[in-house]
């Protein structure tokens, strides 16, 4: 590719050295084309001719060798070397000896397709006729789609089409000769398709059951509204797709060395709670908070990687990509080939992000000299102060993307959505919103429509699943796609990673053991559960009252006796401290921790003991040069804030056992004080000082805190949009995201195939499944097969299905042949796909 654009720049030197005059020897002239002897037609004869060969390096606003084809003024004008023509002397014109290849060592255009002598004899005739151009031609960048605010009128009600999408595609079906379909789906596949589409679960079977016999004309209307109602559900399906735009996962490329961030902190709750959506977009490109600010930060890779991978171009990629629907990656590098984003563009936009005012120009690595000062991709909809600070620089870019006016934040998750629940865009492709929607009046109304309910996507969500739309028969959508695309129903879509692993939770009660993600999953609860699941009390403390300003560096010694009646069935400790720690339960190492910002967390059963057990703490202040993590109070005089702060979440069915740091701990400067402490006040140890709840400042990490406890009651049942890819995720197009995906393939591949019908992590999952049916299920054979059956495909078995199922279980089914049933069903393309 590199070597590609250097010809390129190379031939558009050559292009404009030595001005309009054409360079050619007398003998070489006497060779070209002759000229056409017809009068001349510019939009006929010569428009196609620019748009072909000469627009994308001269037009759309580049301007190679400072020649641009935009107007005939600029053309004219020529570029850096001065004019490429000569009105009524074609010949002599240096555009004519580009053209006609007579000089191989300067021929235009350098890519693609060389002019024909026909259309050069074209271009000399229309020179010689004084190069007329009509007015309202221009090869310049055409006016972006999709970005001002436009809300077309409703068409009425159209018998029993109520729904504002099913009115807007009335006289599309129209005017394609396409009828909508009278009859929908049934119920059970509606049921099915939306328990995917909002909450990304099969139906439970009763659920499916009782929605089938419901007799209610607004059931399917109900049953949307109760999906989109249960938040956390919604959140664990949703929280892939964000995923996937965001750059966010839990371990890989900078996720583990401190290389980028999670935004899974602010994700989750932001899905959970209904964000509305501008002010979800502010807050990811204007972090004002440190779970938000990974998708901005973007991946800090070891070394420079390239001038195109830097933070602050990944911030204008990402921020472009993902609420603006513009694909910089090419233009990062160079002019863009695929659309008319150019590197001063890109530029422009990540110069936004950087610490400095002004970014210079790398084209493919190499700098330019040139600078470029902080712009927005659409300067039309405000101004960058470019000589303004960073964070006022970041600040005014949310306000511009987040603007009414900016209609193409709208009709870019409005595309999203739509392609999501559909399988295609109004647009295509998704991160191109310069290109036309086939029925733009949807798309702009939907956006519209978004914005004046005040962002509010659940809004949207209930529109397209409540629409005929929605519930008309899904199409198979081959790679062969019928150009222009017409919309004729849903199309048929595989499952997702995420889905097809929850899917298999839900048939056999095996999930994730803990999710990744660090957030707060207690979020959207009942209030009462919530406070239950939550510590109420728990505080930073040290031997001085005032360490969280500055205390001596050293090490303290913290000691805390509680007795239990009985070992909880939980037991998990959450625990961090300014500068590092280790935590000894009963005399038993269990835990240490570094960096406060981290919190360290571990499981503590088998170190407790009914009747009297035993906290022990060494909590060290270091100061920033040290690394030693067992240092003493040997260390220079010196001093800095210090404190530590831990919370043991301790239950025994409802009984609460919990113990955090509070005055009660005690804590001394002697180790051997604190290690032969006894009893709840032992002697020679003095109350711990209370410094202030987790939240305080400087640490401020109560939310980190509880995001951690919160896994506890995700444990055992954490969903797969919240964990890590497995190998069998991977292979069904899981995404390392290292960089924004906003489509997944959705094509079967070898791999998959592969690792479907041999692959280890899915055997290992059935295997554990039927031990686990086998464990809870004491229906006969013939029961069973009707409710795996009921579960997994939203039916009862057909009577050959059951009659071979249940030949395979015989009358004492064991785990090999519930195996068997099992590879059975979740092969099945009736089960991985949605209809």
């Amino acid at each position: 590719m590199k070597k590609l654009i250097a010809i390129v720049c190379l031939a558009s030197l050559f292009a404009l050295v030595g001005g309009g005059r054409a360079a050619l020897s007398p003998e070489q002239m006497r060779q070209l084309p002759h000229a056409a002897t017809e009068k001349i037609d510019f939009v006929r004869d010569i428009q196609p001719l620019f748009e072909a060969s000469c627009a994308k390096c001269h037009g759309r606003g580049k301007d190679k060798g400072g020649f641009r084809l935009d107007t005939r003024e600029t053309f004219l004008k020529g570029g850096d070397s001065g004019p490429v023509v000569f009105a009524n002397r074609s010949a002599e014109s240096r555009l004519i000896e580009l053209v006609s290849g007579l000089n191989p060592d300067s021929v235009m255009p350098a890519k693609g397709t060389k002019l024909t002598p026909k259309q050069v004899g074209l271009l000399r005739a229309w020179i010689d006729q004084g190069m007329p151009w009509e007015a309202d031609v221009s090869f310049g960048r055409p006016p972006p789609l999709n970005l001002r605010p436009r809300r077309p009128e409703l068409p009425a009600a159209h018998m029993d089409r109520t729904n504002p999408i099913d009115r807007l595609l009335v006289p599309y079906f129209e005017t394609h000769k396409t009828p909508p379909v009278a009859d929908v789906i049934g119920d059970r596949i509606f049921a099915r398709r939306a328990f995917l589409d909002v909450i990304g679960l099969l139906p439970p079977a009763m659920e499916l059951e009782a929605f089938v016999v419901d007799k209610r004309p607004d059931k399917r209307d109900r049953l949307v509204a109760r999906l989109l109602a249960d938040r956390r559900g919604f959140a664990g399906h949703w929280i892939t797709f964000w995923n996937d735009l965001l750059r966010n996962d839990y371990k890989g490329a900078g996720a583990t060395d401190g290389l980028r961030s999670q935004v899974s902190g602010f994700v989750y709750p932001a899905l959970v709670n209904n964000l509305p959506y501008d002010r979800f977009v502010a807050e990811l490109v204007n972090p004002t908070r440190r779970d938000s600010a990974g998708f901005v930060n973007g991946i800090r890779w070891r070394g420079d990687l390239s001038a195109s991978q830097k933070p602050p171009m990944q911030a204008a990629q990402n921020v472009a990509q993902v609420f603006l629907g513009a694909n910089l990656k090419c233009a990062s590098c160079h002019d863009s080939f695929v659309n008319d984003w150019s590197l001063a563009d890109a530029y422009g936009m990540a110069a936004i992000y950087a610490d400095e005012t002004r970014l210079e120009l790398f084209q493919c690595d190499r700098p330019t000299g040139q600078k470029v000062a902080a712009k927005f991709l659409f300067p039309e909809l405000g101004d960058i102060p470019s000589d303004a600070p960073g964070n006022d620089r970041v600040r005014r870019l949310s306000e511009i993307i987040t603007s009414p006016k900016n209609g193409r934040l709208t009709r870019t998750i409005v595309n999203r959505l739509w392609a999501q629940l559909f399988g295609r865009g109004l647009v295509e492709p998704l991160d191109d919103m310069d290109q036309p929607a086939w029925n733009q009046d949807l798309l702009d109304w939907l956006a519209e429509d978004l914005a004046a309910h005040k962002y509010d996507l659940n809004r949207t969500l209930q529109l397209i699943l409540t629409s005929q739309a929605y519930q008309m028969p899904s199409v198979n959508l081959t790679e062969g796609r019928r150009a222009p695309y017409v919309f004729r129903g849903p199309a048929i879509r595989r499952m997702t990673a995420e889905q097809f692993r929850d899917a298999i939770g839900t048939l056999t009660g095996l999930w994730h053991e803990e999710p990744e993600a660090q957030c707060d999953f207690t979020v959207g609860l009942p209030p009462n559960e919530r406070a239950r699941l939550t510590p109420k009390s728990w505080k930073w403390i040290w031997n001085d009252a005032g360490a969280a300003r500055s205390a001596d560096y050293g090490t303290i010694y913290f000691y805390k006796s509680f007795r239990l009646q009985k070992i909880p069935d939980e037991a998990l400790v959450v625990a961090s401290a300014d500068s590092g720690f280790k935590l000894y339960v009963n005399g038993v190492r269990a835990l240490t921790g570094g960096e406060w910002q981290k919190v360290s967390s571990t499981n503590i059963n088998s170190h407790l003991q009914v009747g009297e057990n035993t906290f022990t703490v060494e909590a060290v202040n270091l100061s920033e040069q040290s690394s030693d993590s067992t240092a003493r109070n040997t260390m220079p005089a010196a001093r800095k804030p210090a404190g530590f702060v831990l919370y043991a979440r301790l239950r025994r069915g409802a009984d609460v056992m919990d113990v955090a740091t509070d005055s009660s701990w005690k804590c001394s400067t002697n180790r051997a004080k604190v290690v032969n402490a006894e009893g709840a006040n032992p002697k020679g140890l003095l109350p711990a000082a209370e410094l202030g709840g987790a939240d305080m400042p400087p640490w401020a990490i109560g939310g980190e805190m509880t995001a951690t406890l919160s896994k506890v009651m995700m444990r055992g049942k954490a969903r797969a949009g919240v964990v890590s890819a497995d190998p069998l995720a991977l292979a069904m197009s899981r995404p390392l995201r290292e960089q924004v995906v906003s489509t997944r393939p959705s094509v079967a591949t070898t791999l998959q195939a592969l690792e479907l019908s041999n692959g280890a992590t899915l055997n290992e999952l059935v295997e554990r499944g039927a031990a686990n049916l086998l464990g809870v299920k004491s229906a006969s054979s013939a029961e069973l097969v009707t409710q795996l059956y009921a579960q997994a495909l939203g039916r009862r078995p057909t009577a050959r299905e059951s009659e071979i199922c249940t030949e395979l279980l015989g009358p004492m089914p064991d785990r090999e042949r519930v195996q068997d049933i099992l590879w059975s069903l979740v092969l099945l393309p009736e089960f991985q796909l949605i209809y």
